[in-house]
């Protein structure tokens, strides 16, 4: 029969994982702040160069007649583009700010406990084991290689997106300014498809903003954003995804939230760009203390290792990325897939 350990000694190892869990924290929040550091520095020179681009366009409107159509599409695109990466950097400064206050609470859960072990009698742990360096280093990797994945997505779907729309609007407008002088009826006509574009190309624009930091999420919580976000999708895709809801409805973790949302974001968006489904389901569990979320659709499925390898070669977000900030929150995600037999993905997550 195995003995009884010790409560004691129990609570000696538990200080000591503590310490060493406290260490690498205290590390990673030095790595985050040397990033944000030098993030900022880089937003404070494409903000200057930001607002010469700007100088030079406003210039130009100003004298439209004595530069070509060349000079002008080239003024509008260096424009777009420095705003572009100006807001990239501004959202990867955001995004460490956010994971920082996480460090820094971690990290002030863990100072208070140890504060408090320190006081017990009797309490003795080994010497500090500072070996935790290269797990940090770890995580740090993997922060920056999710930020600059994630800016590169945005900045495809700027481009493909409102960009493109913007463009195609300042062409139309100089079309309709030049007309006016030479067929008003034909500007009038062309006014008028002008305003149409202009007002698709907002709903776009909101459409990317949700996409992107759906506010709602803040405001009301994760089961009404979720509720918009696949209303937003059916339209937008043509799939057919319905959504059951288990448990008394609450606002979680704002981390948490977000976590929730993302996961059921990034499944969606796969089903529909790989998986040729006509039906998803989505099921949300809100009983207990940890959250699950279960995707699964009736799609052509696919082979799970073959699809994470080449995810890892890549270094792409999606799966992998899934599995990594659910690790770093104490949660799983698990993939059941076969070729021919749709996907079913199931999450979970501790609720604090």
């Amino acid at each position: 029969m195995e003995a009884k350990k010790d409560p004691l000694q129990s609570l000696a190892d538990l200080v000591e994982t503590s310490k060493q869990d406290y260490t690498r924290t205290q590390k990673e929040l030095q790595e985050i702040e040397n990033l944000i550091e030098q993030t900022t520095g880089e937003v404070q020179k494409l903000d200057h160069r930001t607002s010469q681009v700007t100088n030079r366009l406003r210039h130009i409107e100003a004298n439209l007649s004595g530069y070509s159509r060349e000079d002008i599409k080239e003024a509008y695109s260096a424009s777009q583009d420095s705003q572009l990466r100006l807001l990239m950097l501004r959202g990867q400064v955001e995004q460490l700010q956010s994971k920082k206050e996480n460090f820094e609470h971690k990290a002030d859960h863990l100072r208070r406990f140890l504060e408090i072990a320190d006081k017990i009698p009797g309490l003795s742990t080994p010497g500090e084991k500072l070996g935790g360096a290269a797990s940090g280093d770890k995580v740090i990797t993997r922060i920056i290689e999710a930020q600059e994945g994630e800016r590169q997505r945005l900045a495809r779907q700027m481009h493909d997106g409102p960009a493109q729309s913007l463009t195609n609007l300042i062409l139309q407008a100089e079309i309709v300014d030049r007309l006016f002088g030479i067929d008003s009826e034909q500007a009038r006509s062309e006014l008028a498809n002008l305003k149409d574009a202009a007002n698709t190309t907002f709903q776009k624009t909101k459409g990317f903003i949700f996409e992107l930091s759906p506010m709602m999420l803040d405001d009301l919580g994760v089961v009404p954003t979720v509720r918009r976000y696949i209303g937003d999708f059916q339209e937008k895709s043509g799939l057919q995804v319905a959504l059951d809801v288990l448990g008394t409805e609450k606002r979680l973790e704002p981390y948490v939230e977000i976590t929730i949302f993302r996961v059921i974001q990034e499944l969606l968006h796969n089903v529909w760009q790989h998986a040729h489904a006509s039906h998803v389901q989505v099921n949300l569990d809100l009983q207990g203390s940890v959250i699950g979320v279960t995707v699964e659709d009736d799609g052509s499925g696919f082979d799970f290792d073959e699809v994470m390898a080449a995810a890892r070669e890549r270094k792409t977000l999606g799966i992998v990325t899934l599995q990594q900030r659910l690790e770093m929150l104490g949660g799983k995600i698990k993939f059941e897939s076969a070729l021919g037999r749709g996907t079913k993905v199931t999450m979970e997550v501790p609720a604090l």
